[in-house]
């Protein structure tokens, strides 16, 4: 059995160690992008997909994110009872995991849990992935994009939103091939669907 096949299961066969996945998570409009001209990301959203999302983000044992999303994102690091009760659950899970926030301009990280990194360096990822007990997910389309050109991307996690902008910020700029499996996907009450792909062509995990 193939040692990526470890990566499919929680508890691989013995000899074969398991290696956590690297995931990418984001929303994109029809055109491909995650923002628009104007680095809006006002795409609509549902008390669904915030069920959703807080439980795709509590399989996520680290967050690693670009600058200008965890800028974003930080404002889910405030103590969770000051949010709307039907987003507390959201803020709850998003707190928790570890988080690595890689930036060459930001001083000082926030947030609890949050390690600030200057360089991309690709064996300090795949060192992660060999030690965490869970799957790690990865955000900002400039990271995202590096990871996958070095190969530790194992699966996309994208949610199609139904409405174009025009221009703007491409969920992915990458500069070779890259084939992927569809293995899930989910529609919502707002029109946007869910789109998951493994990048292990085949295997369907």
């Amino acid at each position: 059995m193939d040692a990526n096949l470890a990566r499919c299961s929680k508890s691989p066969p013995e000899g074969i160690p398991f290696m956590s996945k690297l995931v990418y998570i984001t929303n994109t409009s029809l055109d491909g992008y995650i923002e628009d001209a104007a680095g809006n990301f006002d795409w609509t959203s549902s008390a669904e997909m915030y069920a959703f999302f807080t439980e795709l983000l509590g399989q996520m044992g680290t967050l690693l994110y670009g600058r200008r999303l965890y800028e974003k994102m930080a404002y889910w690091g405030s103590p969770v009872d000051t949010y709307p009760q039907e987003h507390r659950a959201f803020a709850e899970i998003w707190q928790r995991p570890d988080k690595w926030v890689y930036s060459r301009t930001l001083s000082t990280v926030a947030t609890p849990n949050t390690r600030l990194i200057r360089t991309f360096e690709p064996d300090l990822i795949r060192d992660l992935k060999q030690a965490s007990s869970q799957d790690i997910s990865i955000g900002g389309a400039e990271l995202a994009s590096a990871a996958l050109e070095a190969n530790l991307v194992d699966e996309l996690h994208v949610v199609v939103h139904p409405v174009m902008v025009g221009g703007g910020k491409p969920a992915l700029r990458i500069t070779s091939r890259r084939d992927f499996t569809l293995v899930e996907t989910r529609r919502f009450d707002t029109g946007a669907v869910y789109l998951r792909y493994d990048i292990l062509s085949g295997l369907g995990c």
